[in-house]
């Protein structure tokens, strides 16, 4: 885009602790360190305090940036490190269980149980949530891989450039998440059939 600023030189111009170039990095970069936050933070907090936490380190190691890969790339890996770790320091992962979904939520859980049916456009926002709920049930690192492959569509080459874990770790990890995911699920209708 014609609109894009020229990021090696506001980079380079950080590193000489140019204060205009480092906001104007940051303008540039929110938006995609936003969505990156918004798609893997702990449910407990806030998505401006991971993207400032993300901006914070981004700065301490611009000096590491060899400019090899988009700086975009770079900052992709310290986003999603830093959602992990904030994940891992959460301290509780309760099971979901059927009484914490809403109405809707559990709706969504009856449509799949009983029928094959697509959901209704009232039911998609609903449908996105329990997908939300159920994620949480994962570790970190699955999460994160279920979101890659599933939710984003990356291939295994681009989630290995994001994550840095080899193609059969990431199958592993996807095959082992879904396998969760399906017993979560099956678990709900389990307790929905017992209610």
């Amino acid at each position: 885009m014609a609109d894009d600023p020229d990021v090696p030189a506001l980079v380079a111009a950080a590193l000489r602790d140019d204060d205009e170039a480092a906001r104007a990095l940051v303008r540039h970069l929110y938006p995609f360190v936003a969505r990156l936050v918004r798609g893997h933070r702990p449910r407990r907090m806030p998505e401006e305090d991971l993207c400032q936490m993300t901006f914070i380190k981004m700065f301490q190691n611009l000096d590491r940036y060899s400019g090899a890969v988009p700086l975009e790339h770079w900052v992709s890996r310290i986003a999603i490190n830093t959602c992990l770790n904030a994940i891992k320091a959460e301290k509780a992962r309760p099971e979901l269980r059927r009484a914490d979904l809403s109405e809707e939520q559990a709706a969504v859980v009856e449509n799949l149980a009983t029928s094959e049916a697509e959901v209704g456009a009232t039911e998609r926002f609903a449908a996105r949530d329990l997908v939300a709920h159920l994620l949480e049930t994962l570790k970190p690192a699955e999460r994160l891989v279920i979101d890659l492959l599933h939710l984003q569509g990356k291939t295994l080459e681009e989630a290995a450039q994001v994550t840095g874990w080899s193609r059969a770790v990431l199958k592993i990890r996807a095959f082992r998440a879904r396998q969760k995911l399906k017993t979560q699920l099956a678990r709900l209708n389990v307790k929905e059939s017992h209610v």
